[in-house]
């Protein structure tokens, strides 16, 4: 056996060794703007397609491509509207650069439960024909009986050929930009499985939850003074601790605050010797783990932490999700994220992260 050889080996059982003792990092997902249009795919390779509205606008129209990968993935495509007084039943037509869409300008119909929102699913056909003539046309107006909605499709040729790059479709049948005659799109990867727990020890009294985050407060002072602003009288009531597992603690300290954030550190305690706290790390779209949230907040009864970060006070962008505790680590569960102001809701903001629990 070559000299060399024994170490190679030895190296190579040590890294599996590491990759078994050590939870694989989750992979979430990237998003990318196009000019008037931002795509983003999730850790199965299942890809999201936004519009983007003028920003300024009071009532807002957007197109929301969906698609999961794989083979079998199908493509759905939805008009949304954010209006005031929208009638319960409307219909809504279709012009794409002036000329009616579709040719024949049948009007589409729509349904609002809310009087504010209505999404109008277009047809397989039709979305294809849209899909085709976005290569050249660059606005889809949406007229209904009360007013006008303007969609610019700048940049979504762009943004749907990134989405085939990612998915592996490109050249192939199933593309949606660069078609092919030959070729099938790879399976998508599986979705990760998450053996979340609830907290299981016995609850903390209030008096003994109080000298603990007080003590921890202390604590992070000594390590890093900087890190941690001193928190208003009565605005402590943020601060918590949880008995995740036998004696093992997490505490969340409230460390800055804005007119619509509250950033939090989360400490995983054994007993009450802060001394030895170690931070709680959270996977996310940084390269780099952080113990810190924003506007987070943990349910015992399921063992979850969800946050969400608001860029600005409209919360039309930011990132938003969840994480799981597994008996070791807080563990991703779903990650969304709109890294552009555009006055989009939440829950359209696009998913990089998604798993099921176990």
């Amino acid at each position: 056996m070559p000299r060399g050889a024994g170490i190679d080996r030895a190296l190579a059982a040590l890294g599996l060794m590491l990759a078994l003792a050590t939870p694989a990092q989750a992979q979430v997902g990237p998003s990318k703007t196009f000019r008037d249009w931002i795509a983003g795919c999730d850790n199965t390779k299942s890809c999201t397609a936004l519009s983007l509205p003028g920003g300024t606008e009071d009532d807002i129209a957007f197109l929301r491509l969906d698609r999961p990968a794989g083979t079998d993935g199908a493509p759905a495509l939805a008009l949304k509207l954010r209006a005031q007084k929208l009638k319960p039943s409307f219909t809504i037509a279709l012009a794409l650069d002036g000329a009616p869409f579709p040719a024949a300008g049948r009007p589409l119909q729509a349904t609002s439960s809310d009087g504010e929102v209505a999404e109008i699913s277009i047809p397989p056909a039709e979305a294809e024909a849209l899909i085709a003539a976005a290569r050249k046309a660059t606005t889809l107006t949406a007229e209904t009986e009360t007013g006008s909605f303007k969609v610019s499709l700048v940049g979504s040729v762009a943004a749907m050929l990134w989405i085939d790059e990612r998915q592996g479709r490109l050249n192939t049948p199933t593309a949606l930009i660069r078609k092919g005659t030959t070729g099938i799109a790879p399976a998508a990867p599986a979705l990760p499985i998450i053996a979340g727990k609830p907290a299981s020890g016995k609850p903390l009294a209030k008096a003994e939850a109080s000298a603990l985050t007080k003590a921890m407060r202390a604590e992070i002072k000594r390590r890093e003074p900087d890190s941690c602003e001193d928190m208003p009288d009565g605005f402590t009531d943020t601060d918590g601790a949880w008995t995740l597992d036998g004696t093992l603690r997490l505490l969340a300290i409230a460390c800055s605050r804005g007119a619509y954030n509250v950033s939090s550190q989360f400490w995983l305690v054994d007993g009450r010797d802060v001394a030895k706290a170690r931070p709680a790390p959270f996977e996310g779209a940084a390269s780099k783990a952080t113990s810190e949230l924003v506007n987070a907040d943990f349910d015992p009864k399921t063992g979850q932490i969800s946050f969400y970060a608001k860029a600005r006070g409209l919360g039309d962008c930011g990132s938003s999700g969840s994480y799981g505790w597994d008996g070791k680590r807080f563990a991703v569960l779903q990650w969304s994220e709109m890294s552009e102001c555009r006055l989009l809701p939440g829950d359209d903001w696009i998913t990089l992260f998604r798993s099921a629990e176990r």
